[in-house]
């Protein structure tokens, strides 16, 4: 029973998100578990984020809404830690504090306010302002490297003339 609730749930969230996308985020399930929902934050203006895009996924409990998702970024970008599951009080680091009412919107919504603000948590970095506009200008060809970025956003990939061609270092685990 939960695994069906779990779907239901799934679908329609997914139906509203296609049908009413929330601004700067984009999303699409794994096409061979759709438990795991891949997204795209894009770095919203007057940010140190400005211009760059990062992918991240969630991962839902067969017994989701009643649990919340794990959430990872898999995007370098100077604010989160990547590849790993982010403590956040909407995540599934911290289960008291889930209401099963919020949306996969507002889950992405609250992701994003947190990844532009600098309030601490465990899974933060310190960068600078500078290195986060670097990292922002890399994300595209970052994410150009990635399986499941481009089988899933394919209308993110840039033009091969808009990207820089030299071979981001391969020190963050391309397989996703």
């Amino acid at each position: 029973m939960a695994a069906q609730t779990c779907v239901h749930r799934l679908t329609q969230e997914l139906k509203r998100l296609k049908k009413d996308p929330p601004q700067y985020i984009h999303v699409a399930p794994c096409p061979k578990n759709f438990q795991t929902w891949y997204f795209i934050l894009e770095g919203p203006p007057d940010t140190c984020y400005e211009g760059g895009i990062y992918l991240g996924k969630l991962v839902f409990p067969k017994d989701f809404p009643y649990k919340p998702p794990a959430i990872y970024l898999l995007t370098p970008n100077g604010r989160l830690q990547t590849d790993t599951r982010l403590c956040l009080s909407m995540s599934d680091y911290h289960p008291e504090t889930w209401n099963p009412l919020w949306s996969t919107a507002a889950v992405l919504n609250g992701l994003l306010s947190f990844m532009v603000s600098e309030e601490p948590s465990m899974n933060t970095l310190k960068t600078s302002v500078q290195e986060r506009k670097r990292l922002a200008l890399l994300s595209h060809q970052f994410n150009a490297q990635s399986k499941i970025f481009c089988q899933l956003f394919p209308e993110w990939i840039r033009k091969e003339e808009d990207v820089d061609t030299t071979p981001f270092p391969d020190c963050f685990g391309l397989s996703h």
